[in-house]
């Protein structure tokens, strides 16, 4: 799952993580913690050399560099759960979605579901993150900067949520996984 910053993608994850059909992948991430974030929970909060040390050690699915701080996802997390036929949910920022979408692992490829999560308006964006409260005047302009820019890629998605409510988020994200199950591919039917 994408969106810009601040259109509701953690909190939504935070909502879909409280049931028990997603499995979520913690993220790593070389920020420091905001107010109330628990390590392991929310992220690992990882120095910029422990960071580099995964990277050469190959142990991220994806990692990108978002608003001057690095972000990725380990590997280990999403196998091990997608090899027990549990859905893994991810909260990555655009360019970690394309580098998931340009890896050639079939396993991975065949268990995709990309979701973008568009935010009404950038309007409506900047009072979001005027509400969170937990960035400056001048982050918030970078992220609306970035935010016009990420929204461009909505069409590399094989979905998109228009956002309204994180009710409707929640029902119409869950109707995407529904409809993915269904999926004629991804049923194992025995026939005989």
């Amino acid at each position: 799952m994408s969106a810009p910053s601040g259109a509701g993608k953690t909190t939504l994850c935070r909502n879909l993580r409280q049931q028990a059909d997603f499995i979520y992948a913690v993220s790593c991430t070389t920020r420091t913690p905001r107010p109330g974030e628990i390590v392991g929970e929310d992220y690992y909060f990882l120095s910029e050399e422990e960071f580099q040390a995964r990277i050469e050690d190959d142990e991220f699915l994806e990692y990108a560099e978002v608003h001057g701080r690095k972000y990725g996802t380990l590997k280990a997390t999403v196998f091990e759960h997608l090899k027990k036929g549990v859905d893994v949910l991810l909260d990555i920022d655009t360019q970690g979605a394309a580098a998931i979408r340009s890896c050639r692992d079939p396993f991975i490829l065949d268990a995709l579901v990309d979701v973008f999560i568009m935010p009404p308006n950038i309007e409506e964006l900047r009072h979001r993150l005027l509400r969170r409260g937990s960035d400056s005047e001048e982050q918030i302009a970078v992220r609306l900067k970035n935010a016009q820019r990420e929204m461009l890629r909505w069409k590399e998605y094989k979905y998109t949520i228009l956002s309204g409510s994180m009710e409707e988020d929640i029902a119409k994200f869950r109707s995407v996984m529904r409809a993915e199950h269904y999926l004629s591919r991804r049923l194992s039917l025995d026939l005989a």
